[in-house]
């Protein structure tokens, strides 16, 4: 009866709701889908039982991501992700937590040491991948000096080795969700002396991959190019793949989108010309200055009173001069023969 309960409330919370507040729908367009995406988190959750070396790897996993991770202590025993039905409790934890990701642990006769692996789309299951932990190793197993120890948050390289991982169809999807696992924030500029891990993947067969955890050290080499030292900090385990499940072709191209994809917004009066670029055309109002009242301090106005007083000054005293002029004026007559 409580079992059922509980799913009546899960499902009635993942129904689509219409936001009746602004404020309820900036949460919705902040959670929603787009097309760069924010950092991913990721959610770590117990099944109906576990392993005392399980409990342990889902610790390890949420130190290696604690900036970016949500981990459940208590366990679930409705959650089945690659049964019809049994992924609804986790996409209502995915859209309670927003979390994009996910690592959920479970231990079984048939299946011990089990992790499953996922990414969620929209707050629903994107894909899957299942592997068995093996030969696992904790940090406390590995004994270095503590001051390459790497920081948390910081970015790490990733070294693939083996033909597996382009050719074999579960290993090839199994990287992909180890890089969006532990890639952390996606980031356009790196400095070079910020990195100090790497993960290193190693294709042992067509199922297995050897997992391990490494500091960087940086040492002079005498160029401008640093001589790098790996130092296992761990952990390490190895990671058997059991099954997997890849998302149908319809999801994958909509939630692959990038924002080159995205149609460029038109700006209204600016085209574009091969040769001369950019061409943008303004419009400026009528300003009617005919009809605008001019005050008397203007300095253009005070110039041309000036050269008016002038002239009139320079014309009075040419006809004082023509009036006062005392030469006689002389008749020429001309004598007909």
């Amino acid at each position: 009866m409580w079992y059922h309960r509980c799913n009546q409330l899960q499902q009635i919370m993942l129904k689509i709701k219409t936001p009746k507040t602004h404020r309820a729908k900036r949460a919705l367009e902040k959670r929603a889908p787009k097309l760069v995406e924010n950092g991913k988190k990721t959610l770590i959750l117990h099944g109906t039982k576990t392993s005392n070396m399980l409990n342990s790897v889902l610790t390890q996993i949420y130190h290696l991501k604690r900036d970016s991770a949500i981990k459940y202590t208590k366990k679930n025993e409705n959650i089945r992700p690659f049964e019809s039905g049994g992924e609804t409790s986790l996409e209502f934890f995915s859209l309670k937590t927003d979390c994009s990701l996910f690592v959920f642990g479970s231990h079984s006769k048939k299946r011990p040491n089990n992790l499953v692996l996922g990414r969620m789309y929209d707050h629903h299951v994107y894909d899957l991948v299942e592997v068995g932990v093996e030969n696992f190793k904790p940090i406390e197993s590995f004994k270095y000096d503590k001051k390459v120890t790497p920081q948390i948050g910081s970015k790490p390289f990733f070294a693939f080795i083996g033909e597996g991982f382009e050719s074999v169809e579960e290993l090839k999807h199994l990287k992909e969700v180890l890089l969006d696992l532990f890639r952390g924030e996606v980031v356009e500029n790196l400095n070079l002396a910020g990195i100090d891990r790497v993960f290193v993947c190693t294709a042992i067969s067509s199922t297995t991959v050897f997992f391990m955890h490494c500091a960087l050290r940086l040492k002079r080499s005498g160029t401008s190019v640093p001589r790098m030292e790996l130092v296992e900090v761990g952990p390490s385990m190895d990671l058997v793949v059991r099954r997997h499940r890849l998302p149908n072709d319809s999801l994958k191209k909509e939630a692959m989108k990038t924002a080159s994809d995205q149609p460029k917004k038109k700006i209204k009066n600016v085209s574009s010309d091969v040769v001369q670029g950019k061409i943008g055309k303004i419009y400026i109002p009528d300003q009617q200055v005919g009809n605008m009242p001019l005050s008397s301090d203007i300095k253009g106005l005070k110039r041309e009173r000036r050269e008016a007083k002038k002239n009139k000054v320079d014309g009075e005293n040419q006809s004082k001069k023509r009036k006062t002029d005392p030469r006689p004026k002389l008749s020429v007559k001309s004598e007909s023969n």
